[in-house]
């Protein structure tokens, strides 16, 4: 079965060696994703707006791999701090709301760069896929 590998044009997937979303058959994985434009981190200091960019560019993501937010099975979200899961959490329900995936979150000692809060994986299997 043939994979697809699609990337965002980030410098730093060559550096690392990754895609934004890998595509096999009727199922796609996306990378972690942080609330980065243009290089710089997003929002500092506001998870739920981090959250919000995070998942808009998850979303777009899946669409240019064929795929949808109602196709996705499963989130993983990585927060720097667990006490702000509620901000982080609602925005993850405007989102995901009537999909409800298998989702875990969990803190991590840090991410990448200092200001980002929040970093998320998403995964998806086509609707009808057997």
């Amino acid at each position: 079965m043939t994979v697809i590998r699609l990337g965002s044009g980030a410098p730093w997937e060559a550096l690392v060696g990754y895609s934004r979303v890998l595509v096999r058959g009727d199922t796609a994985w996306v990378s972690g994703t942080t609330a980065v434009v243009d290089g710089a981190v997003a929002h500092p200091g506001d998870a739920a707006a981090q959250t919000r960019l995070v998942l808009e560019t998850v979303e777009r993501s899946l669409e240019r791999a064929g795929f949808a937010l109602h196709d996705v099975v499963r989130t993983r979200i990585y927060v720097t701090d667990i006490s702000r899961w509620e901000e982080i959490g609602r925005v993850h329900g405007e989102f995901f709301g009537d999909v409800r995936p298998a989702t875990t979150m969990v803190q991590v000692a840090a991410l990448i760069d200092p200001e980002m809060l929040v970093e998320i994986e998403a995964d998806a299997v086509r609707e009808g896929a057997a």
